[in-house]
């Protein structure tokens, strides 16, 4: 099933994409591939525009009924980034589909939430029971949230008439431009999509940007001591609170680069690159005072 969305939909003219394997399995493997390529076309920094509006309406059609059967509306709301435009993939993705009653529902629930106001709204994305009063106490749950609650309780009983799977993966299985690829296929052709990127070092930049600014602080520490070194780094692969070094237990965290495997330990002055074989200390980064903003290197 589809995760949180990454990005934003708009119009697009590519044609679907699924692999031979998935079209022998059943409703889930169909819908669950999509939603695959999909994750690996983002992932291959690939915008919205450039991947098929068809398999973008059904991801997150996907989205939508796994956040609907997880939390009901209020976490399909709190979920999606640009619910503006997201609304109306899933809108689209319902009525390509066939799914009528869904679509109808859908409708009914954007129309509900959209009239609470920011208390209501607030209380009911919270799922509070009850909202406080001008006096402290306790009032009663306003009529706008108790029909959010009926809506979210149409739901289920709905999948058993109208199966969201099933038509999803019809739908998918339908597509007049549908293109049937291999796995080794499929990575090849995602390859090439990303190969006429036009502004692709500026994606890939902007990309590395976002995640550094959200990685962990000992993944940065390993990143800066890979840059001293000269390293590229390939993957962290374990913090070993009980490392011995030099008698004692320390944290270590274990790490592989383009020229082998290494172990970065800290004090509270420097970290080090340290080899774990000869123990030479392969760099070294000096920690800055507070009042400073990132780390001293040295070798």
């Amino acid at each position: 099933m589809s995760t949180s969305p990454t990005q934003s939909p708009t119009a697009t003219s590519h044609a679907p994409v699924l692999t031979r394997e998935s079209l022998n399995g059943g409703n889930v493997d169909i819908v669950d591939n999509n939603v695959d390529v999909v994750n690996a076309m983002y992932a291959e920094l690939l915008d919205a525009e450039e991947i098929a509006a068809n398999a973008l309406r059904s991801y997150y059609v996907d989205f939508y009924l796994t956040q609907s059967l997880g939390g009901g509306f209020a976490q399909y709301v709190f979920t999606v980034p640009e619910r503006e435009e997201i609304d109306e993939y899933v809108r689209e993705g319902l009525a390509g589909m066939g799914a009528a009653a869904h679509l109808d529902l859908f409708n009914r629930s954007v129309a509900a939430y959209d009239s609470l106001s920011e208390e209501e709204a607030e209380a009911y994305l919270d799922g509070d029971a009850e909202l406080g009063g001008e006096d402290g106490g306790a009032a009663a749950v306003p009529e706008a949230v108790q029909l959010l609650e009926q809506l979210d309780d149409e739901f289920e009983p709905l999948l058993e008439t109208e199966d969201i799977v099933a038509l999803n993966a019809a739908w998918l299985r339908g597509q007049p431009d549908l293109l049937v690829l291999d796995e080794d296929e499929l990575d090849r052709h995602i390859h090439e999509r990303v190969s006429r990127i036009p502004n692709l070092s500026e994606r890939q930049a902007a990309a590395t940007e976002e995640e550094l600014s959200s990685a962990p602080e000992f993944e940065l520490i390993i990143r800066e001591l890979c840059e001293v070194a000269g390293h590229s780094l390939l993957k962290i692969t374990m913090g070993d609170p009980n490392h011995d070094h030099n008698g004692e237990r320390v944290l270590a965290w274990h790490f592989t680069t383009d020229q082998g495997e290494f172990l970065m330990l800290e004090d509270d002055e420097e970290a080090y690159m340290i080899h774990p074989e000869t123990r030479e200390i392969v760099a070294a980064v000096e920690f800055e005072d507070e009042s400073d903003d990132g780390l001293a290197s040295g070798a």
